[in-house]
């Protein structure tokens, strides 16, 4: 049994920032590569960031590359998505998983960006 837990969230202006966590229960992050993702209303869920299972390599879709960062701490079993440089645009309900296992979904966690 798997559970994810995505934290984090809030309102924020833009240009600001917000570190989101992602607490993985019956599961250890040091065997999975990792991804956030994010669905803003009325769109399809988007990818954000991948980190690998080993750590050491991590990737960004263009929209959030240069600002957000992804990283994990093994001992505390929790993904993170430390996102700067907020803008409009990044608005949306984030969410954590695994890389091709097919868990099922967290609540996600609300990033709201004001103007």
């Amino acid at each position: 049994q798997v559970q994810l837990v995505e934290s984090g969230g809030g309102v924020v202006e833009a240009g600001g920032s917000l570190r989101l966590s992602c607490v993985v229960s019956g599961r250890n992050v040091s065997d999975y590569s990792m991804d956030w993702f994010r669905r803003a209303p009325g769109k399809e869920r988007e990818w954000v960031a991948q980190i690998s299972r080993s750590g050491g390599v991590t990737h960004y879709a263009d929209s959030v590359k240069g600002r957000f960062d992804i990283s994990r701490d093994v001992a505390k079993n929790t993904v993170y998505l430390q996102m700067n440089s907020l803008k409009p645009e990044d608005t949306a309900v984030y969410y954590c998983n695994a890389v091709d296992q097919r868990w099922y979904w967290g609540q996600g966690t609300q990033v709201t960006v004001s103007t």
